[in-house]
């Protein structure tokens, strides 16, 4: 059997190591061992990132509305629920774009979240039916009454 020399996929692996840590500063782009590291590092940065700049991007839009709704006369926290009693159905990005390009249109937006009557939220797309806004007071029986029910008047020994 012949003998395997493997010097051509090595110098081939390493040239493509080295293409991508071309850039680098010093020996991050000259000397393969470094340059091996910094790309590691680099790729496992680039993934972790794809993921925080979704959230940095979010955070960005929702300060921009809030910072918008308090020019109107309301909160962020205010205009995400008047939005959803209304059936508004804008996302955070072209909320926060809206903010920016046209003010009077995101005016208008709040006007007509801020004017939804509260607790008439229309069916959730889909078909589903909302869901029904829940009073604790209206909706739960009066308990039944029963031995110790109510708290002992003040000064009253109770029997054990």
């Amino acid at each position: 059997m012949a003998r395997v020399k493997r010097g051509t996929m090595t110098r081939k692996r390493h040239n493509k190591l080295m293409a991508q840590a071309k850039g680098f500063r010093g020996a991050r782009s000259r000397h393969y061992k470094v340059a091996h590291e910094a790309v590691m590092h680099a790729l496992a940065y680039a993934y972790r990132d794809r993921r925080h700049r979704k959230r940095d991007f979010r955070r960005l839009w929702i300060q921009r509305i809030n910072a918008a709704a308090r020019l109107n006369g309301t909160t962020y926290s205010r205009l995400v629920a008047g939005m959803k009693q209304a059936g508004i159905d804008l996302d955070r990005k072209m909320l926060a774009d809206l903010a920016v390009r046209d003010p009077r249109a995101f005016s208008d937006v709040v006007t007509a979240a801020m004017s939804a009557p509260a607790g008439a939220r229309p069916p959730a797309p889909g078909g589903r039916p909302a869901r029904p806004v829940i009073l604790a007071a209206a909706s739960s029986p009066a308990p039944a009454p029963g031995p110790r029910s109510e708290p002992p008047a003040a000064g009253t020994l109770l029997d054990s």
